[in-house]
């Protein structure tokens, strides 16, 4: 499965080529980051640096991964909408950007409609995923 996603109205494929803060926002999104413990993961993933980070509470990466056998409802929305405002949260915390607009909502049965406003100082940066649910639960792929 190609990712394909529009920034600022052009589309194009997560694998080409992409700014700094787009290649960002995919990698925060994409990588698995390490599950908490009331997740109820039976193995917690993710990257073993996170197990001593050096800057303390700092992770790498998204839990989305943890939704992959998930079945879509009104409910899952929200907890995806946790999942990226907290992968993305370093952006704010770093001054890369000074504000994330979120706009997740389930467009059909098994559709995610998604919208991210990054804001930074010369600007808002749009970026959405053409099929971000597909894209969740196939991890990536």
């Amino acid at each position: 499965m190609e990712l394909w996603l529009t920034v600022n109205g052009k589309r194009t494929c997560a694998s080409a080529p992409l700014d700094p803060l787009t290649r960002a926002v995919v990698i925060s999104l994409f990588t698995w980051r390490r599950a908490e413990p009331d997740d109820n993961a039976d193995v917690p993933m993710g990257w073993w640096g996170d197990t001593w980070p050096a800057v303390q509470n700092d992770r790498y990466g998204s839990r989305l991964w943890l939704l992959q056998r998930s079945k879509l409802t009104n409910q899952l929305v929200l907890t995806v909408r946790g999942y990226i405002r907290e992968c993305l949260q370093w952006m704010i915390d770093d001054g890369v950007v000074s504000r994330i607009d979120l706009d997740i909502r389930r467009t059909g049965i098994n559709e995610l409609g998604n919208s991210i406003t990054l804001w930074r100082r010369d600007g808002p940066v749009m970026i959405s995923f053409d099929d971000l649910w597909s894209a969740i639960t196939h991890g990536g792929q």
